[in-house]
């Protein structure tokens, strides 16, 4: 057991203070995903976002005492029963002591690292690997800088292999995480155009990821990557190879598909064999490839190495977020079921805010290697640190330690046993998070819980959002705040969802368009300031009931809030100005009434702020810049007449980009955190957030000359193939998009509308595309963007974006 005192020769840091020489058991970085105070050391890391430092205070006082900081001034005065160490780098820290951990074991351990395919091939070989080796592997897609040291820093002396992938993104990171994993063996997948952005050239590349293989016995690679292969032959790295092309230790012949698995044949040691593979896509193929040449090298017999191909399951990347029955959330993880993905999934449960019941079902956690008492222990301890308040457990192994999770849980011996006697009734306003092996098929469970599914769904990329979040917050000097619009539904995005996950990252406000959306925040759990937009002349006393702020934008408004003031209550408002819009807002010849009435009232402004009308364009830049000097005088203005200083902010997404020099004391950052750069300028920045899919309904042959749709606006002037797709303009489809105006996409291949767009459904011509009823479809994403789509039909992606019905399912997820 590490403790606080032999920190100081693996890390070279400085003792500030030590109370007691207590023991490390939990490395913490992110001051929200504390489970367990005790035995917890927080590593105070400045990021390019954040600084660890920040929530000292905040860890003190729920029980933290053991810190590794940069900054100590003043720190042992104020945590007076803490240990703390100053380090020149608290994540150089951080990697030294998960470094000194790997090392205190002798084992076999696999480093992976390539452009793709890392994290399946990691959940692929530990599946594979499992009914020999007690695996210890990264948790999902742990493979940063400081994703690498928290997944060594599992490793116990049961663990008889390691697996953990590692990424870079720029020279020089591949050579601590080298030092960190220590890899006895090395799998490189492949080498394509991730992060290219970060190196002079591919080659540059190629040689960064090598260096994770400088000390391994063996290195596993396709030789059909040209520049890997001289690369490794350059380094005189022994390896272990696989191709489709030459000659190699496993040279594959030919594959072939059948239904839904591909038999590739091949020729090992001379001898000509066959394998199934359970898939048929070119990128999981080329996996289970690099899989096969672990377990043919490990030297295991052709059967075997059959039956464990045949039990593998595609590995669900992300976890979703999705609504359920009676106003329930529920939160998919049902892929594996460790002890470190447990605890990952169950910070993001507790990261939510509270609207009732946490509950936790959670199968057998197979193949550990803990002894059962102390892994269901420990289970019971993370369900309790999390605020789980029932727990359903599902399996023999689980049910036997029913005793462990005290009197809120309910044990099952199999899925089968609680479906039977499930009853939606007594689920209701709960935050459930099912968390399951793939044998116990919690699908069937998370089936039973969601509410009745419309073909079109409307997926949510929760990190994409965050990305453009960080993005636009790298634009921003210190100090200046952001508030983020989460009006009209998130602009169509899921507004709780969208506003919890900008709380959970500490945004400073949130923005919404009338007083319903706040209200409806407020009662999902959210804290953050909340400014209103709109806000109807009926509506200040449930404003104050809920703690919202009014944007005040006329005479008469202010009048009617003051007029329901309550004696006592100092309400907080917004005072919008007019320099050149012309829709809301005061103008200079308003300003002596103004503040007549805000003279007399216990009213305290918060902020000034004005919109930019034309900050989009450069041609309306001279405009953009008298808005902006106009705003100056008027907010000086406003605060001389006020006596105290207020928040003032004048820029939109569009701004940030093109204005930085103007940012003021506060931002509004809207479109451009769903992915939409309102310039056009800084577009490849930023990633798209929303992905709206449907699916085939019908497929038809018709021939040439026959009309489609109503009015028979869709003429074939060929024999066509079409199909008919889950989506209308009741689901936000824009009706012009009828008649080839707009296109979708299924298998990668664009298919045109044919026809009127009709309310809950339309046609396309998908003629040469092999497709059948229940494909799915992608209306806009990645490959066809809302920024294409608008231009096509004369709209803004805006538009498109808030379109999206309600009725349409949104699905939250995070990788």
């Amino acid at each position: 057991m590490l403790t606080f005192q032999q920190l100081l020769p693996i890390t070279g840091g400085d003792l500030v203070q030590q109370v007691q020489d207590r023991p490390v058991v939990h490395l913490l970085t992110d001051s929200r995903k504390l489970s367990q105070p005790a035995g917890t050391l927080f590593f105070a890391i400045r990021g390019k976002y954040n600084d660890g430092h920040v929530y000292l205070e905040q860890l003190y006082k729920l029980g933290v005492r053991q810190f590794v900081v940069e900054e100590a001034k003043g720190l042992a005065q104020l945590y007076p029963e803490a240990n703390i160490m100053q380090v020149k780098s608290s994540l150089q820290a951080l990697q030294a002591v998960a470094a000194w951990h790997r090392a205190q074991f002798r084992i076999p351990v696999l480093g992976i690292t390539g452009s793709n395919g890392k994290t399946i091939v990691k959940e692929w070989l530990a599946q594979l690997l499992s009914p020999d080796e007690l695996v210890v592997k990264s948790p999902r897609s742990y493979n940063s800088q400081i994703g690498v040291p928290l997944s060594v820093w599992q490793l116990e002396a049961n663990h008889t292999i390691g697996v953990f992938e590692a990424g870079i993104s720029q020279p020089g990171e591949m050579t601590r995480l080298q030092r960190i994993i220590q890899p006895t063996l090395g799998l490189l997948t492949n080498i394509g155009n991730a992060h290219d952005e970060g190196f002079a050239s591919r080659q540059q590349k190629v040689a960064e990821k090598l260096q994770l293989f400088s000390q391994v016995e063996l290195l596993f690679y396709c030789l059909d990557h040209e520049l890997v292969q001289e690369a490794v032959q350059a380094e005189g790295i022994r390896s272990f190879t696989w191709s489709r092309k030459q000659p190699a230790d496993v040279t594959i012949e030919s594959s072939t598909t059948a239904g839904h698995k591909t038999i590739v044949a091949y020729t090992y040691q001379q001898e000509k064999h066959s394998l199934a593979i359970p898939f048929t896509d070119e990128a999981s193929v080329e996996n289970a490839l690099h899989c096969l040449a672990v377990l043919l090298y490990r030297g295991l017999v052709l059967a075997e190495i059959q039956d464990r191909m045949d039990r593998l399951q595609p590995v669900a990347m992300r976890l979703e977020m999705k609504e359920a029955i009676n106003g329930c959330y529920l939160i998919d993880d049902t892929y594996n079921n460790d002890l470190a993905g447990l605890s990952i999934a169950l910070d993001l449960l507790a990261s939510q805010p509270k609207r009732g019941k946490r509950t936790l079902i959670l199968s057998d956690l197979l193949e550990s290697g803990v002894p059962e008492d102390k892994l269901y222990a420990e289970v019971a301890a993370l369900a309790r640190a999390h605020g789980v308040e029932r727990l359903i457990g599902i399996g023999p192994t689980i049910q036997a330690h029913a005793a462990k999770f005290g009197s809120n849980g309910s044990f099952y011996s199999g899925t089968s046993g609680f479906l039977s006697q499930f009853n939606p009734d007594q689920f209701r306003n709960e935050l459930i998070l099912v968390k399951g092996a793939r044998v116990f098929e919690f699908e069937k469970i998370v089936h039973a819980f969601q509410q009745k599914v419309h073909g079109t769904v409307l997926e949510v990329n929760l990190d994409a959002l965050v990305h453009n979040l960080n993005y636009y917050r790298s634009r921003l000097a210190p100090g200046t705040r952001l508030m983020v619009m989460v009006k009209a539904f998130a602009y169509g995005s899921g507004s709780f969802e969208v506003a919890n996950l900008l709380q959970f990252h500490r945004a400073d406000y949130l923005a919404v368009a009338y007083v319903d959306e706040g209200v409806s925040l407020r009662e999902h759990g959210i804290t953050l300031p909340i400014m209103v937009m709109n806000p109807a002349a009926d509506s200040f006393v449930k404003m104050r009931q809920y703690n919202l702020e009014p944007e005040i934008y006329s005479l008469e408004l202010l009048e009617t809030l003051l007029a329901t003031a309550s004696p006592g209550i100092v309400q907080k408002i917004h005072l919008k100005l007019d320099t050149g819009m012309h829709r809301l807002g005061f103008t200079a010849e308003d300003f002596d009434a103004l503040f007549g009435l805000l003279q007399k009232q216990k009213v305290q402004v918060v902020s000034t702020f004005s919109h930019l009308a034309g900050a989009d364009e450069a041609l309306h830049n001279d405009f953009s810049q008298m808005q902006i000097s106009n705003f100056s005088k008027l907010a000086a203005e406003v605060e001389a007449r006020l006596g105290y200083p207020v928040l003032k902010h004048i820029l939109n997404s569009a701004g940030i980009v093109r204005f930085p020099e103007h940012q003021l004391d506060m931002v509004r950052l809207g479109i451009g955190l769903y992915g939409v750069e309102a310039t056009g300028s800084e577009q490849e920045a930023l990633q798209p957030v929303s992905t709206l899919k449907t699916t085939i309904s019908q497929i038809k042959s018709i021939r040439k000359g026959e009309t489609v749709g109503y009015s028979r606006k869709g003429i074939a002037n060929t024999d066509k193939t079409i199909a008919t797709i889950a989506i209308g303009y009741a689901d936000g489809y824009d009706r012009r998009f009828s008649n080839g105006a707009g296109e979708v996409i299924i298998h990668g291949q664009r298919a045109p509308v044919i026809g009127n767009v009709c309310m809950d459904m339309c046609m396309i011509d998908i003629t040469g595309i092999a497709a059948k009823a229940g494909d799915e479809v992608i209306v806009f994403g990645p490959q066809l963007t809302l920024v294409e789509l608008a231009r096509r039909i004369g709209t803004i992606p805006y538009e498109l974006l808030t379109n999206v019905s309600t009725r349409v399912k949104r699905i939250f997820f995070t990788e």
